[in-house]
């Protein structure tokens, strides 16, 4: 907790100590208080009690120390692509994908309040991802863009600065939170903004939980022969299954070991998916379910 600006430090020491009480209905995010992970845990688990978390290692940790119940990760966003590092944190966690769920996603431009004419904003403080959102928006009002390790830290560390020609970006509930002035609601650049987030747990979904339509996500990495993406491909493609997902990320510095990070509509014990994941697995070197869940959104 050290790591936070101090007027969220107060914030996280009192939902920390909340959490302690109740492991098992903690549901830690990484970010400080008044962060869209923030908001996405209370969307998901309306009675959980949020436990934020500096980094994403730490939230994860949370989990896996018993600490939390679950976690909620941004995993992409439809402005500005996939978090970074969450397709390596994601398998080395040790833990299992067991939700979804889209977050709409909406930045106000905050700052400390000023008696008299505001001065012009000169540089505004967020997460990359947030940045990235408000590029356009930043760079024709000559805002210089300066990364924090999340929105409503950056909205506190404002705070605690009081220059009111610095700004944060960040929820709007950040400003309230910490005493800052909205100046200007909805500065991303796409107001369709979504980001889609994955609930983890210690332990998978029992096997035939999810009745209505699921999601399966995976990780695979294929033998280093040609054509081998494409014959361990094949088996969704001639069984039917629909692959909405598939990324790859490079593993170690040969730039020879390409893994992949994969979501298919489907749970295993339906046999299609049981067929297409045996000839998946025929192709590769490693293959690793990280979880089966309900589809919270129809893809296509």
């Amino acid at each position: 907790m050290s790591s936070y600006p101090e007027s969220a430090a107060r914030l996280v020491e009192r939902m920390a100590e909340a959490a302690t009480a109740d492991p098992a209905r903690a549901v830690s995010f990484q970010g400080a208080p008044g962060a869209n992970s923030h908001r996405a845990a209370m969307e998901v688990a309306h009675t959980c009690l949020p436990l934020p978390c500096f980094s994403f290692e730490d939230a994860l940790d949370a989990v896996t120390e018993g600490r939390a119940g679950r976690a909620i990760i941004p995993i992409e966003n439809s402005q500005h692509g996939r978090v970074a590092d969450i397709h390596f944190l994601l398998p080395e966690s040790g833990l299992h994908i067991v939700g979804e769920h889209f977050l709409s996603i909406h930045h106000s431009l905050m700052a400390p309040r000023c008696v008299g004419e505001r001065p012009a904003i000169t540089a505004a403080y967020s997460h990359p991802q947030a940045l990235g959102q408000s590029r356009i928006y930043l760079r024709t009002r000559g805002i210089v863009p300066l990364s924090y390790a999340d929105t409503a830290g950056a909205a506190a560390y404002v705070a605690d600065l009081g220059d009111p020609s610095l700004a944060a970006i960040a929820p709007r509930i950040a400003a309230e939170l910490y005493g800052l002035e909205a100046i200007e609601d909805n500065v991303e650049d796409a107001h369709d903004n979504t980001t889609r987030f994955v609930v983890l747990a210690r332990e998978p979904l029992p096997a035939g939980c999810v009745t209505g339509p699921a999601l399966t996500t995976f990780v695979f990495e294929v033998k280093n022969i040609p054509a081998a993406l494409y014959k361990a491909l094949g088996g969704f493609a001639t069984n039917g299954v629909n692959m909405t997902k598939l990324e790859s990320y490079q593993r170690g510095a040969s730039f020879s070991a390409t893994a992949f990070f994969a979501d298919i509509v489907g749970a295993p014990g339906d046999p299609a998916v049981d067929r297409s994941l045996e000839e998946l697995a025929f192709h590769c070197k490693e293959l690793r379910v990280l979880g089966t869940y309900p589809l919270e959104r129809v893809r296509g």
